[in-house]
């Protein structure tokens, strides 16, 4: 049986298009770099309580940064999640990024959104 969640071709962790916000200090999100703060950010929600950050880095890009799991978990879709936030440095430039993680039926935390975080 196949959930919502599942089916829907959006919900992969991917980010879609880069982010620049004007280019003014903002990375442009690379899907190497991602693939590390989503496996760091699974790490985290199955080892880590509210509020601990665990630190990510792309040896090959220079690109890391922090995943902070958030709240408890809560229940969607007869899954449980958890929300979470991880920070994003290139370089100079720096962004944030908001994500979501349910757990597997083998009791994997699986991404199911990361995305730039939405400050407005």
């Amino acid at each position: 049986m196949v959930s919502k969640d599942e089916a829907d071709p959006e919900a992969t962790g991917s980010v879609g298009r880069p982010m620049s916000e004007g280019g003014h200090g903002a990375p442009q999100l690379q899907e190497a770099d991602l693939a590390y703060a989503r496996a760091v950010a699974a790490y985290a929600l199955a080892h880590g309580g509210k509020d601990s950050s665990f630190p990510w880095q792309n040896p090959q890009t220079g690109a890391g940064g922090n995943v902070t799991p958030l709240a408890a978990s809560y229940s969607e879709g007869g899954f449980i999640c958890r929300d979470f936030l991880a920070s994003y440095l290139r370089g100079e430039a720096q962004t944030w990024l908001q994500g979501e993680a349910c757990r597997t039926g083998h009791g994997q935390w699986e991404i199911k959104s990361l995305t730039p975080l939405n400050r407005g």
